[in-house]
């Protein structure tokens, strides 16, 4: 069941109704971000109701102890967390002396939106106290023009005559996190001042893990018309200052807020005062306006490189814009000391660090939507942290590197043993996505400098973890969890045992091509490399010959299988309606197993194959993992079952937008959003890359008039524009190049598009 409160428009995200019980729901919708930091769609001026306040600033963690009733030696020490940081955009309101809260107070006409093409967030409601009637107007966004900064307006009109009106704009430090111990904080205060700024400083309070601990300086300025200044607020953990006054009917009072964030990771505590200042001096000189024009500006940018239009669907576009407006919000390669978390800046879930899902589902995507070093950026992420998972292996008393399940710096910091220390199978991940890299781009520079020296550590690992079983004269993987979670500590999970098997060979291959001397560099000698070809040609890999499937694993067949369309309604989601005893013994798969090898490795398996698989694994699949969708899709596109296809692209691009898992409330799914993206790009194009360049096999959805999206491509942008009649392709930018149509050549050059 999904629930809708926001309306369906293309490009922006509204609402027109304020219901009390969905409020955390709309915070997630309207979340902004810019890559330095980014905050939920909560409101200025508080709510008294539910809800979830946060704003989260890039890099800034912080390590929660481990709490486990019976510790386990190689449990991490910590759980790394995301943490509520200062609130820049609080504004109080008051009307008649009355404070503003749409919880408790009187309005009506109330509608908020978040415009997909720029990011500005707009509020407006009409608001009575007694007698006194005003109409309230709330703008602001996050400028990636100026990252530093958040800049926000505010207008009151009066309705009625005489109407009092008091406005207190302020940085608020009193905050928590939602899923904090007994309310604990993570923040002590370091500096406060009021003045030509007002500056708050937090410092994240000690631990005893030796991480780095944060400051995060915030300062702001803020002016009025139509009201006077009034005070200054200065008190532990809050700075600002407030402006009054009455109006006439008819006349508006205007709040300006303008803040500026820095932190320890780019200058020195020190230097903050001096840094927010010269921020907002330099801001001082632009009106609100002119910062919403350069800051657009960029967002064009962005949206030229990588604009997905449908024709015909409103629904299905506002799902792919929505999707890659919070992507393109969260990351765009500007430092790559940063990575990608599950929620974003949206939300505490899963501790906002890094997982498996960058190198399986965000770098394809930043590949073809961003220019190359946004990719490599991402790879260059793993290979800073390759001691850190050289690190996590030795605590498992393995050789090679263990790649974190969570991470911030590169050492595990997720205590769930069955997650943490059975899911290896995103060593494999990281692996693909540097011969992902290495196959899109053309250029082999990064695999075989420092990704050659990735997929070496990672082999070890694999070679380490495998053991030999003397009955079946086979290598196998025991003790593992798949990407279905919702089995753990299997033995020989078909996709991890393909996954390890495919990475020896790949580094073996890799190893031999670029020489003898490499090799010695690595320190890998003819043995080490012979090992690693025996276990890839060895590896067990569990197959049904009566089914014609690969086998999730070993003793997967011997359950009760019976299809998802069985279950009552009323059971799902199954993880919040069953025991976590009785999903484990279920036939039921949280997201592609066995299929999320085959689609990363589409071109070992027969269309047959594929078939077989999709037809036996999808009836069983709940997709309760937002990740699950997209790969379902794009291979139901690629053995010819479009309305399948389409269905389950519904599914990942309206995920959060209707709610599907009933679980947004803690924030959006930014991870799996390109998963809207692979499902029209590679599902219904059929794109694919290979040593002979880019290929299509495209189709146009029932329903859908055409689409169009932009691919770069080894030094090209082509435009690729699919309808009923046929494919047009374009040369954007860069080098002619041929492209495979339905298997046959196109050549696609500068002077006109190319119709087949």
């Amino acid at each position: 069941m999904h629930e809708r409160i926001v309306e369906v428009e293309p490009w922006a995200v509204t609402a027109t109704r304020l219901d009390g019980s969905a409020i955390r729901l709309l915070e997630s919708l309207t979340s902004t971000a810019n890559g330095h930091f980014g905050m939920r769609g909560n409101f200025e001026e508080g709510y008294g109701g539910d809800t979830h306040p946060g704003t989260y600033v890039a890099g800034v963690w912080f390590p929660d102890r481990t709490r486990v009733g019976w510790w386990k030696n190689g449990y991490p020490e910590y759980f790394g967390k995301v943490i509520n940081a200062t609130n820049v955009i609080a504004i109080d309101l008051a009307v008649d002396g009355e404070k503003v809260d749409l919880h408790t107070g009187s309005f009506n006409d109330f509608r908020m939106r978040l415009d997909l093409r720029n990011g500005l967030l707009t509020r407006t409601f009409d608001y009575a106290v007694g007698t006194a009637r005003v109409r309230v107007s709330f703008e602001r966004f996050l400028s990636i023009a100026t990252p530093e900064l958040c800049l926000q307006r505010v207008r009151v009109t009066a309705l009625t005559d005489g109407v009092a009106v008091t406005a207190t704009p302020r940085l608020d430090g009193d905050v928590h996190n939602l899923d904090s111990n007994y309310n604990e904080r993570f923040w002590q205060e370091t500096a406060r001042a009021t003045g030509a700024v007002d500056l708050l400083s937090l410092r994240t309070v000690e631990n005893p893990f030796g991480t780095p601990r944060f400051t995060v300086t915030t300062g702001m300025r803020a002016t009025a018309t139509g009201l006077e200044a009034a005070e200054v607020i200065d008190q532990p953990w809050q700075v600002g200052r407030s402006f009054a006054g009455t109006l006439a009917a008819g006349t508006t009072a205007e709040i300006s807020k303008t803040t500026a964030l820095v932190t320890t990771r780019d200058i020195d505590f020190p230097a903050h005062a001096e840094a927010v200042a010269s921020l907002l001096e330099a801001a001082d000189g632009a009106s609100f306006d002119d910062h919403l024009a350069a800051h657009s500006a960029r967002w064009e940018e962005r949206w030229r490189r990588c604009e997905v239009r449908i024709d015909g669907d409103a629904e299905a576009q506002q799902g792919i814009a929505f999707n890659l407006f919070h992507l393109l919000s969260t990351y765009y390669g500007e430092d790559t000391r940063l990575n990608i978390g599950p929620k974003g800046f949206t939300g505490e879930k899963y501790g906002g660090a890094t997982y498996w899902d960058t190198e399986a589902y965000l770098v394809p995507l930043y590949l073809a939507v961003a220019a190359p070093e946004v990719a490599e950026g991402l790879l260059t992420y793993r290979h800073r942290q390759l001691p850190e998972a050289q690190h996590n292996a030795r605590q498992q008393g393995l050789a090679g590197a263990l790649y974190p399940m969570v991470t911030f710096t590169g050492v595990e910091c997720h205590n769930e043993w069955e997650i943490t220390f059975e899911e290896i199978h995103r060593n494999g991940a990281i692996a693909f996505a540097i011969f992902n890299h290495a196959r899109y781009t053309g250029d082999r520079r990064y695999l075989e400098g420092p990704g050659l020296e990735v997929l070496v550590e990672i082999s070890r690992f694999w070679a380490d973890r495998v053991h030999f079983s003397e009955r079946r004269g086979q290598w196998m993987l025991h003790g593992v969890t798949g990407p279905n979670e919702y089995e753990n500590n299997v033995n020989n999970n078909w996709y991890t045992n393909y996954i390890a098997a495919w990475v020896l060979r790949f580094t073996s291959e890799t190893l031999a091509a670029v020489g003898a001397g490499r090799a010695e560099e690595l320190t890998v000698t003819p043995d080490e490399q012979a090992r690693w070809d025996e276990i890839a040609s060895g590896m067990y890999l569990p197959h049904d010959d009566e089914l014609g499937i690969n086998v999730q694993h070993d003793t997967f067949l011997d359950k009760d299988l019976r299809p998802v369309a069985e279950l009552p309604a009323e059971q799902r989601p199954l993880n919040q309606k069953w025991s976590w005893d009785r999903i484990l013994r279920s036939p039921y798969i949280k997201q592609a197993d066995v299929l999320q090898g085959m689609y990363l490795f589409e071109e070992d398996f027969t269309p047959e194959e594929l078939r077989r698989n999709f037809d036996f694994y999808e009836p069983l699949t709940v997709h309760e993992s937002s990740l699950s969708p997209s790969i379902h899709s794009v291979i139901a596109a690629r053995i010819g079952q479009p309305d399948k296809a389409v269905d389950l692209y519904r599914r990942t691009a309206r995920l959060d937008l209707d709610n599907y898992n009933n679980d947004t409330e803690d924030g959006l799914h930014i991870t799996s959003m390109s998963g809207s993206w692979l499902a029209i790009v590679q599902g219904f194009a059929g794109m694919r890359v290979d040593d002979q360049g880019l290929s299509l096999r495209p189709f146009c959805p029932d329903g859908w008039d055409g689409y169009s999206f932009t691919v770069g491509i080894r030094g090209s942008v082509v435009g690729v524009r699919v309808t009923r009649g046929g494919t047009e392709l374009s040369l954007i930018d860069g080098v002619p190049l041929t492209v495979r149509v339905d298997g046959e050549p196109v050549e696609v050059g500068p002077l006109e598009a190319s119709v087949c």
